[in-house]
């Protein structure tokens, strides 16, 4: 059984992590986004179903094109961070299923029932995506995850081709700590956790 992280480690990962708002004029490289991604592979998703794709918009025209679908709000962090990801799933991940799973027919569960296929991608998408922002954490990085935009315009400018759908954004590099909000309070473990 693995031994619980130190205190340091977990600061990295919760308890000093931020949502950062600002960016460092500081790239991150392909080498550092292939890095993350091989981490954050490795969570666990249902059935190993793996739907989350991933697209990091690095270019200035990518971000251009980025930038009619976002929200007031997210705009100039978005625009000024030196990588956006766009979490999406695919519509199909049960395809890779005989390869991911290969314990029974996976495959079978999704293609007999549009709603549970689109629940299991959505769900697990956001699952990965959590674990990209943990990925990033433990390799250095900081994040600033948002969901002010607009899905159809983010779909239709990155992802007509392949019929992904995009779930949430996350802005990736080394945070400014100048824009970093107040830590804001969380719900006690009363409020929020029950007991059964």
């Amino acid at each position: 059984m693995a031994e619980p992280l130190n205190n340091e480690a977990l600061a990295t990962l919760f308890t000093a992590a931020r949502t950062h708002n600002g960016w460092q004029d500081k790239p991150v490289t392909d080498a550092q986004l292939t890095e993350i991604y091989q981490l954050l592979r490795m969570g666990p998703t249902s059935a190993n179903c793996s739907p989350a794709r991933f697209l990091f918009v690095r270019s200035a025209e990518g971000k251009e094109q980025l930038r009619p679908t976002l929200s007031s709000g997210n705009l100039e962090k978005t625009m000024s961070a030196p990588v956006t990801a766009i979490v999406a799933w695919d519509p199909q991940f049960y395809d890779a299923l005989p390869t991911l799973f290969p314990h029974g027919d996976a495959r079978s569960w999704f293609t007999s029932s549009a709603e549970l296929a689109e629940e299991t991608a959505f769900r697990n998408s956001s699952l990965q995506a959590a674990y990209l922002i943990t990925a990033c954490r433990a390799l250095g990085l900081d994040t600033g995850p948002m969901s002010g935009f607009d899905r159809a315009k983010v779909d239709a400018a990155f992802f007509a081709d392949n019929g992904w759908k995009s779930n949430l954004l996350i802005n990736i590099g080394y945070g400014d700590v100048s824009k970093v909000y107040g830590r804001l309070p969380r719900l006690d473990f009363a409020d929020a956790c029950v007991l059964g």
